[in-house]
């Protein structure tokens, strides 16, 4: 099913191999064309006059083992948003093929495709900013390759039902892309990633931008089945992530403890500030947050954005039609959190 869904001018795509994916041994590197005397600059005894693993396979299987996978599902890019294109253009033919986006949602799922020249049909949520399983079903009739939804859902902040995306992942034959890249701040924080083993077209993209702390060193990955990943290592660039990306990745998931304590101490200020937002006046409404941020309606949006932005307090506003009054406030640290109550709590 998912050979017959790439693009038939990639079913037979010979991939560039760089000269250090042929060989992976030696001591004497004399095939890569590397300035052999050394770096002008070090750091962490690596040497960055030599080129990475061209598919990064100790951190792969680092992250593999968390999951209980083999490297073979696990993709690693430039953040999520380089495999969103990367999916794209491995799966859809532009001007002709069409993907599905659940809206409101994070925006680069329809600039990739815009870019991309794909047709995109927009979903609302319903209601509850849940999955509206007759509406989604009728939109990926007629040739829909890829559906595209996120889980905690940006700017949202709510899980999406597990069982809404494994249905949709049964009964439907293309790609079903949910981007869990806030999934470690809800609680459970299991994500979909156990369901990749028996659904083949899931495919479940990851982030070291937020609870890993490294937006900075922009790192993402997908989980999904070994043909789909062996496809995006064929077509992505030969050495898309440097020596020092991955050295620190592999740092940061070997201090989990780190990990741990900023999670705990989100979820405690989230708790914090849900709580005291809803007694400020000028708060309509506080949504249910599984993610590291709060969407908050205000009596007015624009003014309170003004206003915080005065006082060197930068949220992130919304411009959808659903959204139009309402602001996306990240959990900041307790004493930020603090500062910006005060300032929502001053009189004009």
């Amino acid at each position: 099913m998912i050979e017959s869904l790439i693009r038939k001018h990639l079913r037979t795509f010979q991939p560039y191999k760089s000269a250090r994916s042929e060989a992976t041994f030696g001591t004497i590197l004399l095939d890569a064309n590397e300035l052999s005397v050394g770096s002008p600059v070090t750091w962490d005894g690596i040497a960055l006059n030599r080129y990475p693993d061209p598919v990064a396979n100790e951190l792969r299987e680092r992250i593999a083992r968390q999951f209980g996978l083999q490297k073979e599902s696990i993709f690693l890019g430039v953040g999520s948003d380089e495999i969103i294109d990367l999916l794209l253009r491995l799966f859809c033919e532009p001007e002709s093929d069409r993907v599905v986006i659940l809206e409101p949602t994070y925006g680069v799922y329809r600039v990739a495709a815009n870019f991309n020249a794909l047709r995109v049909t927009s979903v609302g949520l319903d209601a509850g900013f849940q999955i509206d399983p007759g509406q989604t079903s009728h939109a990926l009739r007629d040739g829909a390759k890829i559906l595209f939804c996120c889980s905690p859902n940006n700017p949202t902040g709510n899980l999406l039902r597990r069982d809404d995306i494994l249905k949709i992942c049964s009964d439907w034959r293309g790609i079903v892309v949910v981007d869990e890249a806030y999934v470690e701040f809800a609680e459970p924080a299991s994500g979909l990633a156990d369901a990749v083993k028996q659904h083949p077209n899931l495919v479940i993209l990851r982030t070291f931008s937020k609870a890993r702390g490294l937006a900075g060193i922009r790192l993402g990955y997908c989980i999904a089945n070994p043909l789909i990943i062996s496809y995006l290592l064929a077509v992505k660039s030969p050495y898309n992530l440097n020596a020092v990306t991955l050295a620190l990745a592999l740092h940061a998931m070997n201090n989990e403890a780190f990990t741990d304590e900023a999670r705990a101490s989100i979820l405690r200020e989230r708790l914090r500030l849900r709580n005291q937002l809803q007694h400020i006046s000028s708060v309509r409404k506080v949504y249910p947050s599984d993610a590291n941020f709060l969407l908050v309606e205000f009596e007015d949006a624009g003014n309170i954005y003004a206003k915080l932005l005065q006082r060197g307090i930068i949220v992130r506003r919304r411009h959808e039609e659903r959204l139009s009054n309402c602001l996306r406030i990240t959990i900041g640290t307790p004493q930020e959190n603090t500062l910006l109550l005060s300032a929502l709590g001053d009189p004009e």
